[in-house]
């Protein structure tokens, strides 16, 4: 009997490179999706993150040795020849003397070769198991590191040589891209896609929806291309055992976020006025809108790439940088927005009834309802005013907007005893575990919970899980202080409702995901108006400024938003100054004039206007 097996690995917060913000969320998604959706056991189906609860007795953190071990241990005593294996990476890849590796969480592109994962000798070790392996690699590159070379292409040669099934997310000369409106990497996105319309009961399928629908994700949300990278052995696979939809289903859409709405592109002159009170623009800029954003086919007939029958893999579908054609509503301001919902009025019922008979039963029967509410209010008049008068004292002034979600980012106070944490950092330690890694302290929980009640150490065990409960709290609270807040969640998933700090913890993670809305909602606002600055003009500047006061105080990035226009408003007073230079006083009046009052030159603006008014005269 045929095993299926998945391994699913996702790093976000590597020790010494730059924090990736969906690669965990990638690896949690394909696991879940294997274990929910396709059959794959549960036991089968291992997670790696810096979040994940052990497996087993073993530490799931992806570190180097705890990768390399987990596959060691499994092809000793669990996998069989014939059986599936899907080896899923979400991270950073390296190329160093034009050898590809891994990077796992501690990886240091100073010293590749010791801390990397090499990819010969692991695709070599798979191979020698007899499984049919199917390696999806969703790969970062470093960029702006001296480990930024083109990843890719020896795994690929490797792929042939060993007959491994082996998809990439894009070219080796190519990068791979997050977006923080999906939660995953276009790549990955992609292939929950695939997998969630069906498309992939066969290599052959899967790889074809991959290398058509990657780049048109990618152009849909105005990135770079990516084209997946492939190589398909010609022994056929059945990567999955079971479908969950049919395959002749219609393959689902893809519904993305509100807060794409808000999209990138070239605000209109400050004298447009038509253009600026345009139906799109009023759409663009309105306030508590909701708007479904649909991503479809860009043709009726996407072209399949071509495999050879020796296994090679075929070129891209579509070029780097290249524009995909697109729909009339994708045209439209970048992105898909539903037109307006016709209404439909029912025909009246004409009745032959006489006009006197109709006066009369309407009249009649609406001053029986008027009789009946009077005498209703008449009769509840005193609780009437009792309602409104404690109405007005709880609230005095009603705002007219509405107010913005506080933030939850103060870390969780913690009122541990002093002596139960130092015993149980004492218990860690012997444990050889780490206090300020989460999964450390959930495999010290999971050790706890093995000692029974009315053994010697059991109330000891208790206080400890109660310590190393609040630790993987407040470690929460910090990732979430951080703008983290996918780490925040994934972190406080490890409270198990068995722990009297899960309600406290569904609390704080219900917060958190109010607050990463709001978070990606403002940085989008932000995104839109950093796109409308034209270097020189000023008036691009002051339109910046708008926009970005859309984010208001105590919401989440409106630190940002106050740097930016704070930036922006000395620009514009720069270029007042550098044309007062040129003793062109009309203009640098003008041009001082559109530094707005809320903003840190302002003052510093006023001035300046007063002595080149003064100099014109």
């Amino acid at each position: 009997m045929v095993n299926y097996w998945a391994i699913a690995i996702g790093i976000n917060q590597y020790h010494l490179f730059q924090p990736l913000s969906c690669a965990q969320a990638d690896a949690e998604a394909v696991q879940d999706f294997l274990v929910t959706e396709t059959g794959f056991l549960p036991e089968n189906s291992l997670l790696m993150t810096t979040t994940s609860p052990p497996i087993g007795e073993r530490a799931s953190y992806p570190t180097k040795a705890n990768i390399l071990f987990l596959l060691e241990e499994l092809a000793a005593t669990s996998w069989q020849p014939e059986d599936q294996l899907w080896f899923f990476f979400s991270g950073y890849g390296v190329n160093h003397n034009d050898k590809d590796y891994l990077m796992p969480v501690e990886g240091n592109a100073e010293q590749v070769r010791d801390t990397g994962i090499e990819m010969r000798s692991l695709m070599q070790s798979l191979q020698v198991t007899g499984l049919n392996v199917l390696l999806i690699l969703d790969i970062n590159r470093a960029f702006g590191t001296q480990a930024d070379a083109p990843v890719g292409q020896e795994i690929i040669e490797l792929a042939q040589e060993l007959q491994l099934a082996t998809i990439l997310s894009c070219q080796p000369e190519e990068f791979s891209h997050e977006s923080s409106e999906l939660g995953h990497g276009f790549f990955t996105a992609a292939l929950l896609q695939a997998l969630r319309s069906g498309k992939g009961s066969s290599l052959t399928d899967l790889n074809d929806y991959l290398s058509s629908f990657t780049p048109e994700l990618c152009q849909h949300h105005w990135r770079p291309i990516q084209n997946p990278a492939h190589f398909i052995p010609s022994k056929q696979q059945v990567i999955l055992p079971t479908l969950t939809l049919d395959s002749d289903s219609e393959a689902e859409q893809i519904i993305f976020p509100e807060e794409n709405f808000a999209v990138t592109r070239a605000a209109p002159p400050l004298e447009d006025e038509d253009s600026r009170t345009s139906t799109t623009d009023k759409a663009w800029w309105a306030e508590n809108k909701t708007v479904e954003t649909t991503l479809n086919k860009t043709s009726s007939e996407v072209e399949k790439p071509a495999n050879s029958p020796d296994g090679t893999f075929s070129k891209p579908l579509v070029e780097t940088n290249q524009i995909l054609a697109t729909s009339p509503e994708l045209n439209t301001a970048g992105r898909f927005i539903p037109s307006s919902a016709k209404d439909f009025t029912s025909p009246s019922i004409q009745v032959n009834t006489p006009i006197w008979k109709q006066f009369i039963l309407w009249g009649g029967g609406s001053m029986i309802i008027v009789g009946l509410i009077a005498t209703f209010l008449l009769r509840n008049q005193a609780s009437f005013r009792f309602k409104q008068l404690s109405t007005a004292v709880s609230n005095p002034t009603v705002s007219q907007t509405i107010a913005p979600t506080k933030s939850v980012n103060a870390p969780i106070a913690s009122t541990l005893d002093p002596r139960k944490r130092e015993q149980a950092l004492f218990e860690l330690g012997k444990m050889s575990l780490s206090e300020t890694q989460p999964a450390d302290l959930s495999q010290a929980i999971a050790t706890a919970r093995k000692i029974q009640p009315g053994e010697l150490l059991y109330q000891q065990s208790q206080d400890n899980i109660q310590v190393w409960s609040q630790m993987i709290l407040d470690l929460a609270a910090e990732r979430a202080q951080k703008r983290q807040y996918a780490e925040a969640i994934a972190i406080s998933k490890l409270i198990t409702t068995s722990e009297p700090l899960y309600p406290q913890a569904q609390a704080a993670m219900e917060k958190w995901r109010l607050e990463a809305k709001q978070y990606v909602s403002n940085k989008t606002v932000l995104d839109a108006a950093n796109a409308l600055i034209r270097p020189g003009q000023a008036s691009s500047y002051n339109r910046a400024i708008e926009v970005a006061k859309r984010v208001l105080p105590g919401e989440p990035g409106f630190n940002i938003a106050e740097q930016s226009i704070n930036q922006w408003s000395e620009q514009i007073l720069d270029l007042a100054k550098n044309r007062a230079a040129q003793g062109d006083f009309s203009t640098a009046i003008e041009t001082a004039a559109l530094v707005p009052e809320v903003t840190a030159a302002y003052e510093d603006a006023q001035d300046a206007l007063q002595k080149w008014q003064a100099k014109k005269n």
